[in-house]
């Protein structure tokens, strides 16, 4: 098998697998409200840019007729077979063709990456397609500085990377810390190539600053702020010790401990013995981890936001890999048949829990570990449960009625699972980009059907001086594999009398 042909067998017995892991689980919370932004185009959104919109109306758009779900994913999946191809192509131009093959399989392999970056509709799958496509072009650019073409496609490469996901502000930090290392590098500087792969790239991100500059810039302080440390944040590094096992666990210990190898190793050698290409790779690794990591130090953060860095390393991985395999053949081949497995294994696990619940808490059995309240393989099965309960009871066809949520993740799982059939709110203070997509007066006049989902005090009472009154319309369980894992609450609050102040103080003019 030539190196070509291995590259597209990893790549398409990946993406087949993907579609069945896709297939076989329900929409989780943030793909519910992506959903919901292919419903509501704009600009740019609360929490991100416009890409995960766009990606995901693609796939509703040209794999319509499959299930809804599947539709939102596929041209996540389609768009993470060309992440790979480029993890390929990039590894190939600094270690050879057999190392890129076998840096496009770690990155399959890797958990985060393979299992829910290329798989979910989440804005990391396009902001990976476009970091690597990035750093590809800008590979070939710095090779041939004087070419404006080649930097014309670093521009467009980046610009899609900004429309994504904001880590790709990190990209140019990345190219500027390559350029202070790398001496030989700065004659692109005397070119115009660089200036107009910014300007490129900020031109493409201008629909994003604009629809920031008139809401109150409310997407990039929202986002810039969780990167901060909080006021009077305290040093811990009890909390960088969780982030870094955060790190581990989602890319699995071993491919962690293959990529942390590698780095250890360029930092023992230092940047005057690296190669070139290594110098490039190591320059764009190091910007998300000494962010991300440092931020960890004083608060909690989400544990995929460093994983970008480690995909500068990839193609280094995919050199070791390869250079076992011409010292230790059919060692290194268990090893990677081994590492292949896992993700097959975890996904297999995922999806019989999804549908069985072998690791939930109130099933009683021994690995039943995971506490139905704290279960996301659960919120698809209870919010289809809930409009499938709202269409017997002819809560869907009534004309005037809305149905609202006090919390925007239920209100997103709501939205997804109704489809759109019934207008949906959320009548809360973080109501995320439920704050644009209405506005508090439209449900005024209105009666409103209230879903209450969790567990404790009844947050309808809240509502009770916005409406006329508010009556009970009953309780059901939600049930998986017959057993009784979540009680729902329905009520009918009857004619809004006045505007609830859901949102943010930044909301838009008509």
């Amino acid at each position: 098998m030539t190196n070509r042909q291995a590259l597209w067998a990893v790549i398409i017995t990946s993406t087949l697998l993907r579609v069945a892991w896709g297939a076989s689980l329900g929409p989780d919370t943030n793909e519910a409200y992506h959903f919901l932004y292919t419903r509501h185009p704009d600009l740019s959104y609360f929490d991100h840019p416009p890409m995960v919109a766009l990606v995901a109306a693609l796939g509703l758009k040209l794999a319509r007729g499959v299930s809804l779900v599947l539709s939102l994913r596929a041209a996540f999946i389609v768009l993470f077979a060309g992440s790979s191809w480029l993890m390929a192509k990039l590894t190939s131009r600094f270690y050879g063709p057999m190392a890129g093959v076998l840096a496009a399989l770690a990155l399959n392999v890797a958990g985060y990456f393979g299992l829910v970056v290329g798989t979910f509709a989440e804005p990391d799958g396009p902001l990976l397609f476009f970091w690597i496509l990035t750093l590809d072009r800008l590979a070939v650019a710095l090779a041939s500085p004087e070419r404006l073409w080649s930097w014309l496609g670093v521009g467009l490469a980046w610009g899609g990377a900004l429309l994504s996901k904001y880590h790709a502000v990190l990209l140019p930090v990345g190219a500027g810390l390559y350029l202070i290392l790398w001496p030989a590098a700065r004659r692109c500087l005397r070119t115009p190539g660089p200036y107009l792969a910014l300007a490129v790239g900020l031109v493409l991100f201008a629909p994003v600053i604009g629809w920031n500059a008139t809401h109150a810039w409310v997407s990039f302080l929202f986002q810039g702020l969780r990167a901060v440390p909080l006021h009077r944040a305290m040093f811990q590094l009890d909390r960088l010790a969780e982030a870094v096992i955060a790190q581990v666990l989602f890319l699995f210990p071993w491919i962690w401990a293959a990529l942390m190898r590698i780095l250890v190793r360029l930092i023992r050698r230092g940047p005057r013995d690296w190669m070139e290409g290594e110098a490039f790779l190591a320059c764009h690794a190091v910007p998300a981890f000494a962010l991300f990591l440092g931020v960890s130090t004083f608060r909690h953060i989400m544990p995929s936001w460093p994983l970008i860095g480690f995909i500068a390393v990839m193609p280094m991985l995919g050199r070791d890999w390869s250079d076992r395999l011409a010292d230790r053949p059919e060692q290194q081949w268990r090893r990677l048949a081994a590492m292949t497995m896992a993700p097959v294994a975890v996904a297999v696990m995922v999806s019989a829990h999804s549908y069985f619940g072998l690791f939930q808490a109130s099933q009683g059995w021994p690995l039943g570990l995971v506490a139905p309240g704290g279960d996301p393989t659960l919120d698809p099965i209870l919010w289809d449960q809930v409009a499938r309960k709202l269409e017997r009871r002819h809560l869907l066809d009534e004309p005037g009625t809305f149905l609202f949520t006090s919390d925007w993740r239920d209100s997103a799982q709501l939205g997804f699972a109704t489809q759109g059939r019934v207008p949906v709110a959320c009548f809360v203070r973080d109501s995320r980009s439920f704050t644009y997509w209405s506005r508090p007066e439209d449900w005024v006049g209105r009666d409103g059907i209230f879903v209450g989902s969790k567990d404790g005090p009844n947050p309808v009472n809240a509502y009770a001086r916005f409406f006329d009154r508010i009556e009970p319309l009953g309780a059901f369980n939600v049930v998986r594999a017959s057993v009784p894992v979540r009680t729902v609450r329905l009520f009918r609050c009857v004619r809004q009398t006045r505007a609830f102040p859901f949102g943010y103080s930044s909301h838009p003019g008509p």
